[in-house]
């Protein structure tokens, strides 16, 4: 009997293909949580350049992939946060407005810190062929450098800017950074200096 046939676009969800992913993670946040306020004060210098970031990558055609927390809430879903999150009066809503997501993004619930623990992100990413992963958002010591560790365990490349990543304080940041550099060998030079049409061509 003949082995099946891979579906190309997991059930017509997944049309896009591109060797290189921005994966923006737990930007969508209402910042009501114990000990968000350091991690908002950081957030809010680099949120313009999430979403000249975010802009960017759209605009080369690269998908863009929200990664967030669930909070522990299993029976919800992304789209009932992103709707918490903008119609609530919760801390964390203009930088929502800012980063919210196009009809055409992709969307991964987290359950811990890393985008690929129980997630679905490794079917996604395999789906769309990437084999480099931007990787952008809070907090930098935990979430994006969990998340990073799984991906150079995967043989990703990865490209962190350092003027899209915030932690609860700026040395905390800085030390995460650097430990990406060094161990994980990420790109983390800022976000100007990432050229996404040269990426999309490295095929």
């Amino acid at each position: 009997m003949a082995a099946p046939v891979k579906n190309h676009d997991l059930h017509g969800n997944v049309p896009d293909a591109s060797p290189v992913v921005l994966i923006l993670i737990d930007v969508i946040n209402d910042f009501e949580f114990v000990g968000a306020e350091p991690i908002f004060k950081q957030l809010v210098p680099i949120a313009d350049n999430l979403a000249a970031l975010r802009k960017k990558a759209k605009r080369a055609g690269v998908p863009v992939i929200y990664v967030n927390d669930n909070f522990g809430k299993w029976q919800s879903d992304f789209q009932k946060l992103l709707n918490h999150c903008l119609n609530d009066n919760v801390k964390g809503k203009p930088i929502v407005e800012l980063l919210k997501p196009d009809e055409d993004d992709y969307f991964v619930l987290k359950p811990k810190h890393s985008a690929f623990y129980s997630t679905t992100l490794d079917v996604l990413l395999d789906y769309l062929k990437a084999r480099t992963l931007i990787l952008a958002g809070i907090t930098g010591n935990i979430c994006v450098l969990f998340t990073a560790n799984d991906a150079y365990m995967r043989d990703f490349h990865l490209i962190i800017p350092r003027d899209c990543v915030a932690s609860e304080s700026e040395e905390e940041n800085e030390r995460a950074l650097e430990q990406m550099a060094k161990v994980l060998k990420a790109d983390v030079k800022p976000a100007a200096s990432i050229n996404f049409k040269a990426l999309v061509k490295k095929k």
